[in-house]
């Protein structure tokens, strides 16, 4: 889990992950300074290790200029000009980069921003971490999204599709359910389908979504899992929800 750290600006880039087991166990954390606004982030399992990849280089907007890989080494904190940080530019012209990864095909899913708007390129993993990002799988303009609210919460992809997260908080929406995902054919860069109202959590209180993520379990399921904030200011709770059921 990857949030704001607590009593840091919107824009500082200042970030605590938390990791977390099944049950909502606590395991570790480390913090991350200068580094990004947190929409999504990749952990990519290497042995026994997991490294994680994040946006870096918080601009004006608190957003990461670049990527930034890394190993999760509980209970300690990095700057974003630490020697520990492998960083990255796959498009050399945008101004904001963010990540994400399919774990079942190993694949960096980067969402990134140039003069026009918002793009979505896909690279094979392996090569992403050597640092080459010659060769794009796909590469297209993120579609105008028709949905109830503009706000963009997260994404992540499985295979040829890419699952987008918009809506907000109760507090923001009077108490209305406007959590929806969308889902694009990464071939063409299209709707496939939805937007598709989500209820999951809608007893929740506060109920902002946070973000998406796919999982495979050790029996083979793939899961598309929706994370939501909620509880009171200062008390917030993570809430994990997963479809099981993929189209």
């Amino acid at each position: 889990m990857a949030q704001r750290r607590d009593g840091s600006s919107d824009t500082a880039g200042d970030l605590c992950v938390t990791q977390l087991d099944f049950a909502g166990n606590y395991v570790g954390y480390m913090h991350l300074t200068g580094f990004g606004h947190g929409v999504a982030f990749g952990a990519q399992g290497v042995g026994s290790s997991t490294y994680l990849w994040t946006e870096v280089d918080a601009n004006a907007n608190g957003y990461g200029a670049r990527l930034a890989r890394f190993k999760f080494t509980s209970g300690t904190a990095l700057s974003n000009t630490s020697s520990a940080l492998t960083k990255y530019t796959p498009v050399a012209t945008a101004t904001e980069h963010t990540c994400s990864i399919d774990p079942v095909n190993n694949r960096l899913i980067v969402r990134y921003n140039v003069s026009d708007g918002k793009h979505i390129a896909v690279y094979d993993l392996a090569d992403a971490t050597n640092g080459d990002f010659s060769s794009p799988l796909a590469d297209f303009k993120q579609p105008s999204l028709p949905t109830l609210s503009p706000t963009f919460q997260g994404y992540t992809a499985y295979g040829t599709y890419l699952y987008l997260l918009t809506g907000t908080s109760y507090d923001a929406s009077g108490g209305v359910v406007n959590s929806e995902i969308t889902c694009v054919d990464m071939n063409t860069g299209t709707i496939v389908q939805g937007p598709v109202l989500t209820k999951a959590g809608e007893t929740l209180d506060f109920r902002e979504p946070e973000g998406l993520a796919i999982y495979q379990t050790v029996a083979g399921e793939v899961r598309l899992f929706l994370g939501f904030a909620s509880g009171a200011a200062g008390d917030r709770r993570s809430n994990l929800f997963y479809k099981n059921a993929l189209v």
